[in-house]
């Protein structure tokens, strides 16, 4: 794979109608995606698997935009309703778009959700959905499928073995599409689950791994970022 060099992280604020949010810039001297990252209800950028792929990607020709939601940049502790989180994704969509590359939306946890549940209309390329919450704890009656299966283009799920929000093996079970009218569904969303999973054996939620495991956290995280690089090498139109 032909590395490219890169320049140094920039910030970029953008007025939002939830306030301003903010990018970080990571990018690749000669793109030929970005790759938009949301955080998580719990946490921000500085996630190990957000900052990975940041350091990883742009030599391969990847711009990373690492992007904070409205209610982190103000420094609230508690994450808005998915629809406010929906609303700000959307109105970074275009500073997102302005390199004139495809963008792959993506996130982890809730901010998979967002990338999902507005892929489609937004044009995303593809959706990265990292450790995409797909019941809450313990309660998998509680079912987000429908968000993942109506992103409505390639979808690649990197999920840890031992994600209490939904571990790989649940997966198998997941419909090929869902009715319309299923509850969590998206308007718009085209049903076919055209998504791909990749699993990092032992990790959590954050995809920590214990120190027990036969794999180091290092090596844990290589699994992301060689899939993912290797996922985002694939040819259009060849999936």
């Amino acid at each position: 794979m032909t590395s490219d060099t890169t320049a140094g992280p920039d910030q970029q604020t953008v007025e939002t109608p939830a306030g301003d949010a903010r990018i970080t810039w990571h990018p690749a001297k000669r793109p030929r995606r970005v790759l938009a990252l949301g955080h998580g209800a719990g946490g921000g950028i500085e996630a190990r698997d957000l900052r990975a792929l940041a350091a990883a990607l742009p030599p391969l020709g990847v711009t990373v935009a690492l992007v904070e939601q409205p209610w982190r940049v103000a420094g609230k502790k508690v994450a808005p309703a998915p629809k406010t989180l929906d609303t700000g994704w959307r109105a970074l969509w275009p500073a997102l778009e302005k390199p004139g590359v495809p963008v792959v939306a993506g996130g982890r946890s809730a901010g998979a959700r967002v990338a999902c549940r507005t892929a489609r209309e937004l044009g995303a390329h593809a959706v990265l959905a990292l450790s995409f919450p797909l019941h809450p704890p313990g309660r998998p009656e509680k079912s987000r499928a429908a968000e993942l299966l109506e992103s409505g283009v390639p979808t690649l799920v990197v999920q840890g073995g031992n994600d209490p929000f939904g571990k790989p093996a649940e997966y198998a079970g997941l419909p090929e599409s869902v009715p319309k009218g299923t509850p969590g569904s998206v308007p718009g969303g085209a049903p076919g689950g055209a998504y791909e999973l990749l699993e990092v054996p032992y990790g959590d939620h954050g995809f920590a791994v214990p120190k027990r495991a036969p794999l180091s956290q290092d090596e844990a995280l290589d699994i992301i970022t060689e899939g993912v690089a290797a996922w985002l090498a694939v040819p259009d139109g060849t999936r």
